[in-house]
């Protein structure tokens, strides 16, 4: 049975990957600046990154998702209890990223532990724990990423303006004199910083003009924005995965949390274009500005979550900070984002449903 939870656990992982490891860089997609395939491996890198360190940084995850505190602690070790879970989230997420629905993993799983625990120890399921813990900060994060991805996209969008007008520039200026036995013209240069903007920075046949380009430096900075965004999404979601394993005894902390790195890397790499289309086109269309402010709000709030504990889902902070580019520009769709809207309310039930099913028909 222990084989049969790390072959379940690594589904899981590689369905979490393939819902969830796009959304980092989705934002890029949809501001036009990358193709799929250089998304998806900017992504997938930095994700596996993030999921290294987390074996370092968030243990508290992996305790939160053994199921202590939700159930005793004598169910959280039962080979039947974990694989029931296991089985409901993968297949809870597998749907949904075969339909291109972006939903939560942390709500796929906590779903499972509550149901699985309902048909194994009907009268001993913690439901406070599990709402105060886990379910409340879920519910706030996609609400916080909404209003502070509002707010800043004009400041980002001003900052790219000044960046393409008011960038730094290096102006040499060649000038003629006199030497002073009057025998020749020598060429002395003169160095002047400025502005893009500038008298003094503008072409002329005696000055050589070496600007920095604002815009492109911050492109760069959205890129390194994704890969916060995936670092931040590894750092949260291993742990989560790995807390299978380790409660069952498959494998230590640190092998399953390698385990299941791999095996995410491996099912976004696959299977993510159906997620990536809905976050980078489908949702609202986004200028550069816009992708930026959405992957400084997700990397930022998943990153301080990840470092104390609180799980948050990654999928509900990026999608919130899309919805909050829509609202911002006013370009959303609302179908789709009232599809997306569906999907996240009926995870956790639908898991719950299904590892309760498991756990008292199958495994009882």
């Amino acid at each position: 049975m222990l084989t049969f939870l790390l072959f379940v656990t690594l589904v899981l992982a590689a369905a979490n990957g393939a819902n969830d490891n796009i959304k980092g860089a989705a934002t890029l997609l949809g501001s036009g600046l990358v193709r799929y395939r250089s998304a998806i491996a900017l992504a997938t890198i930095a994700t596996a990154l993030g999921g290294v360190v987390s074996i370092y940084l968030a243990h508290g995850l992996l305790v939160a998702f053994s199921g202590k505190g939700i159930v005793p602690d004598g169910t959280t070790t039962s080979l039947p209890f974990l694989l029931s879970v296991g089985l409901a989230a993968g297949a809870t997420i597998w749907a949904a990223t075969r339909l291109g629905l972006p939903v939560s993993t942390t709500h796929a799983l906590l779903g499972g532990l509550v149901g699985a625990g309902f048909a194994a120890v009907p009268g001993a399921v913690h439901l406070d724990g599990a709402l105060q813990s886990i379910l409340m900060p879920l519910l706030l994060s996609p609400a916080v990423a909404l209003v502070l991805s509002m707010g800043l996209i004009p400041l980002l969008r001003r900052a790219r303006s000044r960046a393409a007008t008011e960038a730094p520039c290096i102006c040499v200026e060649s000038t003629a004199s006199i030497a002073t036995d009057g025998s020749a013209a020598i060429a002395q240069p003169a160095l002047t910083l400025g502005r893009a903007g500038d008298v003094a920075c503008q072409p002329a046949p005696t000055r050589a003009v070496h600007a920095v380009d604002g815009v492109a430096w911050v492109d760069r900075l959205h890129f390194v924005s994704a890969a916060a965004v995936s670092f931040a999404r590894g750092l949260n979601d291993t742990p989560k995965i790995a807390a299978l394993m380790v409660a069952g005894g498959a494998l230590g902390a640190g092998g399953s949390s390698l385990a299941v790195v791999l095996a995410m890397s491996i099912g976004g790499w696959l299977a993510a274009s159906r997620v990536a289309e809905t976050l980078g086109y489908r949702v609202s269309r986004m200028d550069a500005s816009e992708g930026l402010a959405g992957n400084l709000v997700t990397s930022f709030l998943v990153i301080v979550a990840s470092r104390f504990g609180m799980p948050v889902s990654t999928t509900h902070v990026s999608t919130g900070a899309i919805f909050g580019i829509a609202l911002r520009n006013g370009s959303g769709h609302a179908a789709v984002i009232r599809n997306i809207v569906l999907a996240w309310v009926a995870t956790l039930p639908l898991a719950a449903l299904l590892a309760y099913g498991l756990r008292a028909l199958l495994f009882s």
